[in-house]
């Protein structure tokens, strides 16, 4: 009976295929392919590092089916580039069948060699071209691509093909201790970073205790993923970027990114570690610099008592980390004409204590990517550790002045005190988004906000009308609330200019920015 059932059920779908069944009949391409570009730009890669993956649409728009003979790279088997069509990797290929009205898609891919192109100023055009079929039927489509020529910095391996890792004194002990973070210290002649070639860092690049690492104006950091920057005990990082003229090239600033250079990367957080300033790091200092798409922007530990803060920050961006702007641990950060935006947590937090000094600073966050659990700024003198036992460390001050605190949640500051340790923090001359109409905050005095030892001065949800925070632009212009709102002050004089070297002397505003007509 199965057999029986089995057989007439086999007869009934060789019946039924065969009704619908067409007869495909192929002929050769006459030349009138039609594609979605006529050129495919692959933007712009760093040299031996594999670019996105780009795509390329074939139609035939004709009512017969067609053959191409032949599609391949003009450079056949000795190209860069690498085609996958309909599904099959390879350079070159056969008689590539199309349906009428029917298309294919063809997705390109590259890897170049930094000898296989000619030096012109570290940037090299790489071309090629599809070619399908040949003759008179010859139709083309270029390819281009920017390849960038790079230092790169990165870890070894072994001969078992493990990679290296960073082996240092961690707690201070005097003993050298084993990690498992991948990456390798960098070698005396490599501890100026100059503007003349980007760098691209593999894993993590350290700086040995006693050493300074010099990034000079103008240089570009690009780091892969898992990568970044480790300072250790008594190193020092001094990032001098300066003012550029040209806002648009910034060619003065120094610049920390991903080693992803195409468009559809430019905004994306998370793409790599952290500038990461270990406890026992000294003096670290960052100028006009940019810090873009990091997991953390700035991660600051410990070394909170120092007559030097651990680190000053000025005339600086952290834009699109995917946790936190800056973290600071128990540790000490002077900031002016800072502006941070777009963090997955907060854009600015002082956990577990520390001494922090914030002038002219614009600390917003509209953070659309995902759920934000902590506003913009969040301060706390404590810490959990590994048994939820709460462990604390004085916040000895957190000065905020003429800054904004600001975003798309409510509220945008938070703080958290652990009782019997010291908890102190002052805004002077700021615009702060925190609106409590249910009074969950009501009780706490941390947020009495009449208290003109803790708020001085202070103006509370009313819209600085940044420029357009989506894209990181937060300048302010006529309208915005920040505006001529304190008049001349001790704080503005300390610091003379805006971050676009504009005076603010006479009538300062608040925030990183004066006002601009927009």
């Amino acid at each position: 009976m199965k057999r029986s059932l089995y057989f007439s059920l086999l007869c009934i779908t060789i019946i039924f295929w065969s009704s619908c069944r067409k007869d495909f009949d192929f002929q050769p391409s006459q030349g009138a392919l039609t594609f979605s570009k006529d050129t495919v730009y692959l933007d712009t890669v760093f040299a031996n590092i594999g670019s996105s993956t780009y795509n390329l649409k074939v139609y035939n728009r004709s009512n017969t089916d067609i053959s191409i003979p032949s599609l391949r790279l003009k450079q056949g088997q000795a190209s860069n580039y690498r085609l996958n069509v309909d599904g099959t990797a390879g350079k070159e290929f056969k008689n590539i069948e199309i349906l009428a009205k029917d298309s294919l898609f063809i997705f390109i891919e590259t890897t170049v060699n930094l000898q296989d192109v000619v030096t012109a100023k570290n940037q090299f055009l790489y071309t090629d071209a599809i070619e399908f079929d040949s003759g008179a039927n010859l139709q083309k489509v270029e390819l281009v691509t920017l390849v960038k020529d790079a230092i790169f910095i990165y870890p070894h391996k072994n001969s078992q093909g493990i990679i290296e890792t960073l082996n240092f004194d961690i707690d201070d002990d005097g003993v050298e201790d084993i990690t498992n973070i991948q990456g390798r210290f960098l070698t005396d002649a490599e501890l100026t970073f100059t503007k003349d070639k980007p760098y691209v860092i593999y894993g993590y690049a350290a700086v040995d205790e006693n050493k300074t690492l010099t990034i000079n104006a103008g240089a570009r950091v690009h780091f892969h993923a898992n990568s970044g920057l480790l300072i250790t005990n008594n190193a020092s990082l001094k990032v001098n970027g300066a003012f550029s003229f040209n806002q648009k090239t910034m060619e003065n600033e120094v610049v920390f990114e991903s080693d992803r250079l195409e468009p559809i990367f430019e905004n994306v957080p998370g793409q790599w570690g952290t500038i990461w300033l270990f406890q026992g790091s000294k003096a670290n200092e960052m100028n006009f610099a940019t810090i873009k798409n990091a997991t953390i922007g700035v991660l600051a530990e410990n070394n909170q008592n120092t007559s030097i803060p651990k680190l000053t920050i000025k005339n600086s961006k952290i834009y699109n980390s995917s946790n936190f702007g800056i973290l600071g641990r128990a540790t000490s950060i002077t900031a002016a004409n800072l502006v941070i935006n777009n963090a997955g947590q907060s854009s600015f937090a002082g956990i577990y204590g520390g001494v922090y000094n914030f002038t002219h600073c614009t600390l917003a966050n509209y953070w659309t990517n995902s759920f934000r659990q902590f506003p913009a700024l969040f301060l706390s003198n404590y810490q959990v550790i590994d048994d939820n036992t709460l462990v604390s460390n004085p916040l000895t001050a957190a000065n905020f002045n003429n800054c904004i605190i600001y975003g798309n949640d409510n509220p945008e500051f938070m703080v958290e005190q652990l009782d019997g340790t010291d908890f102190n923090f002052k805004f002077t001359n700021c615009l702060i988004k925190f609106d409590d109409p249910n009074k969950n905050f009501g009780t706490d005095p941390n947020y009495d906000f009449k208290n003109a030892a803790l708020y001085d001065n202070v103006v509370f949800n009313k819209d600085p009308k940044f420029k357009s925070p989506s894209r990181n632009q937060l300048m302010i212009g006529e309208g915005s609330a920040a505006v001529n709102v304190i008049g001349n002050n001790p704080f503005s004089n300390q610091i003379p200019v805006d971050i676009l070297n504009i005076n603010r002397t006479t009538a300062p505003d608040l925030g990183a920015y004066q006002h601009l007509d927009l």
